[in-house]
Parts: C-alpha cells; sequence; structure tokens
C-alpha cells in the first residue's frame, strides 16, 4: 500500500548532528523542555529558601517570598543563558540582565498577588500556595523571554 506525503521543506538539511544543539535552530519546544528544567531548578531553589525561612525559622512569608524569589531569578537567568536562549542575541549583557528583572519584578507582582489571595483569603496552606504560585509565574517567565528578551532576530 502506496502513502502519498507531501514532500516537505527540511529546514536542518545541510546541518550536521551535533549542529542540531545549537539554539538557534532548535525547535520552540525543545527550549519549553529545557526552560522546564531550567524552572525547576529555579522553583527548587525559590521553594527551598522560601520553605526554611518560613517553616523553619518562623519568619513572615511576604519578605521571605520576595527574597527567594530574587535568588530564584538570578539562578534562572544563569541557567537559562546556559541551556535555553542565547546571551547578547538581542541586546547587551547589561541590558538584558536588566530586562530580566523587570520581566521578572512583574512575575515577583503575579507571586505575590497569587500569594495573598490563597493563603489570606482563600486560607491555602502556605506551601501548596507557594507551588501553585509558583506555576503560574513559570508560564508568564517563558513566554516573555522567549517572545521578547531572548528573541532571535
Amino acid at each position: 500500500m502506496a502513502v502519498h506525503m507531501k514532500k516537505e521543506k527540511n529546514r536542518l538539511a545541510g546541518w550536521s548532528e551535533s549542529d542540531h544543539m545549537y539554539f538557534e535552530i532548535q525547535p520552540v519546544s525543545m527550549k519549553v523542555v529545557r526552560y522546564f528544567f531550567v524552572g525547576a531548578a529555579s522553583a527548587g531553589v525559590d521553594f527551598a529558601v522560601f520553605a526554611t525561612l518560613v517553616m523553619g525559622f518562623g519568619l513572615p512569608w511576604f519578605p521571605v517570598a520576595i527574597l527567594s524569589f530574587v535568588l530564584a531569578t538570578a539562578v534562572n537567568y544563569v541557567l537559562s543563558i546556559r541551556h535555553v536562549f542565547q546571551s547578547g542575541i538581542r541586546f547587551s549583557r547589561r541590558t538584558e540582565v536588566t530586562l530580566v528583572f523587570l520581566v521578572s519584578g512583574v512575575g515577583l507582582f503575579v507571586n505575590q498577588s497569587v500569594l495573598w489571595v490563597l493563603i489570606e483569603m482563600a486560607m491555602i496552606h502556605i506551601l501548596i500556595a507557594k507551588v501553585l504560585a509558583t506555576s503560574v509565574v513559570f508560564f508568564w517567565n517563558y513566554g516573555i523571554r522567549h517572545s521578547f528578551v531572548f528573541k532571535i532576530r
């Protein structure tokens, strides 16, 4: 039985196997997968610092959430430029770091808002609220970084 398939252009033709590792030619889905692992590592830092300071030392959740978020953002930036996005492709390193932290500032606002609603209004356990807030911010961070900060021209 013959199967007739439309011949599609191979966008990777001419590239060697090792060239497929370059960020510019990988499909978006691979970036999402890599960013998921980077995000998981960053979320681990965020959650560990948050849980240790709130549950272990009894510090108030609001300022601790800011501190853990900023530390996780720094980890995320370093891991992202090593494993997901190509640094300096669109902006200078200084501008890029500034933009990452500005984008993350919006993410911080979202994080704090979701935490406040879930902890103070919905009375959800603080650590469950933190996991949910982190999940929401993950999608914001990836979307803006992919489509603006590290967008290939």
